[in-house]
């Protein structure tokens, strides 16, 4: 029980920082954003790389 709860809780954790960092990625200004070749787009894919260590 006790390690389906950690899962859990590790899962939760993890969404909890994804939709963190997409939202700073979002509220970046445009311009500091094209300077580091950050589409808006490219948002999604970014937070889940830096987060989940997807490609």
């Amino acid at each position: 029980m006790t390690q389906l709860i950690n899962a859990l809780r590790s899962r939760l954790d993890r969404r909890a920082k994804y939709l963190r960092t997409l939202r700073e990625l979002r509220s970046m200004p445009l311009d500091v954003a094209l300077d580091l070749d950050i589409h808006q787009g490219d948002a999604h894919r970014i937070a889940a790389q830096a987060v989940y260590g997807q490609a």
